[in-house]
């Protein structure tokens, strides 16, 4: 018999598909009673089916997460889908509000679990405490939280398969379409390198060419060729890429 219910609220479908995966194994007692892509959605089920758990992607078209979780039903507890940093992360500890960090992990599901066990049976915070707590997560977000991109979609046959940025060594522009390598693999996408360095983060991807974006943790070496250039050599690839003198700068100091 299922003993809570919930809602899972994020406009990618594959992410939802995951997070109902895991959850159906880690939490049996927990029945997925309906999934949204978008916050104007989410909340008009979450008031129509009533689930005790609300899973909110912070960033939706419509309404934000955090605005769908200020208008939930009293009873119900919101959890948060983010990809936000540590200064955000920081804000939701504080507040005591659960949340999962993109990508999402087994590890993080098994805590969170563990929490929302504890705390369904029991009431919830006032009303106006929880309103204390998510208008404080508001504009933490607002002024010091930024989201970068954690997952990269790509399509195989027909499936697309999700791809952690975390395990992508570069990304490399062509005419068309943008190379994605990932150890062993390859993928194309349609991402241009322009909107790549909009949407991922400076301090993990770094721009060595105007086609080339390479993941920092994946250099191994660093090497100066005989014009005074650089060449980076990759963790794992017998493989080196070029740094444009535009870039060079990167390593001068290295």
């Amino acid at each position: 018999m299922k003993l809570f219910r919930a809602l899972i609220a994020d406009d990618e479908a594959a992410l939802r598909g995951f997070l109902k995966r895991r959850l159906e194994i880690l939490w049996p007692e927990m029945s997925i009673l309906c999934e949204a892509s978008n916050g104007l959605d989410a909340l008009e089920l979450a008031h129509s089916q009533h689930p005790d758990v609300a899973f909110l992607d912070i960033k939706m078209p419509g309404l934000s997460g955090i605005e769908v979780a200020q208008k939930l039903p009293e009873r119900c507890l919101p959890v948060f889908i983010t990809a936000f940093d540590k200064f955000a992360i920081e804000a939701f500890e504080a507040g005591g509000v659960d949340y999962l960090l993109k990508p999402v992990s087994d590890s993080r599901l098994e805590k969170m679990v563990a929490r929302l066990k504890t705390r369904l049976p029991n009431p919830l915070p006032a009303i106006q405490q929880l309103d204390e707590i998510l208008a404080k997560l508001s504009l933490t977000v607002q002024s010091g939280g930024r989201e970068y991109l954690q997952w990269i979609k790509v399509g195989q046959k027909d499936k697309i398969r999700l791809v952690s940025v975390q395990e992508i060594d570069y990304f490399k522009a062509t005419d068309k379409y943008t190379t994605v390598r990932s150890g062993a693999e390859a993928f194309l996408i349609k991402k241009s390198i322009k909107e790549l360095i909009d949407e991922l983060s400076p301090d993990q991807f770094w721009q060595i060419h105007r086609a080339t974006l390479v993941n920092v943790s994946r250099i191994e070496m660093v090497k100066r060729t005989l014009t005074g250039g650089y060449n980076v050599h990759l963790s794992g690839l017998n493989e080196t890429l070029s740094v444009s003198r535009a870039f060079s700068h990167l390593f001068r100091q290295m």
